[in-house]
């Protein structure tokens, strides 16, 4: 699932450019708390499926405006003929960046449009566990019938842990 996680950053990232939710600066040194949330790495996922199982890979998100977006690529076992690759977007407003901040669970929307033009709803939760640290449950909606849960962990770029 590595494909949502970089979207979770590019969520996360948003907040880092409001002065309302990055905090006040000490004298002569500008402070950006927020700015660690600019980048997103997600583990790469794995969820079952009927006679196989769906590996989802997705590059770092980056945030850009109130958005986390990432580049995804989704593996079909055995059905290789359904893989798929495309970009992910996740919008995440700075409320919940500073939701974030404080330790707070937070819940996105987002879509995944397929290479060719087909966007597929997705959904999700991020339930922080350090300051850089935490897990993600995100359900991508296939079919009106077929919603994908993947469950990963995901990381903030910028920080050491």
């Amino acid at each position: 699932m590595r494909g949502y996680w970089p979207l979770f950053l590019a969520l996360l990232s948003t907040a880092a450019g409001n002065p309302a939710v990055a905090g006040t600066a000490k004298a002569g040194a500008p402070e950006q708390p927020l700015a660690r949330y600019a980048i997103v790495e997600t583990a790469p996922v794995k969820t079952s499926i009927y006679l196989g199982s769906v590996t989802l890979d997705a590059g770092p998100f980056v945030r850009d405006g109130q958005t986390y977006t990432a580049i995804y690529t989704a593996r079909v076992f055995p059905y290789f003929f359904f893989n798929e690759a495309g970009r992910m977007a996740i919008d995440v407003p700075d409320a919940s960046l500073a939701r974030l901040s404080h330790g707070q669970s937070f819940e996105f929307a987002g879509t995944a449009i397929r290479s060719d033009g087909r966007i597929r709803r997705l959904t999700g939760r991020i339930v922080p566990l350090t300051d850089s640290t935490g897990k993600i449950k995100v359900r991508l909606v296939v079919s009106g019938s077929l919603v994908l849960v993947f469950d990963s962990t995901y990381r903030l770029a910028g920080s050491s842990q």
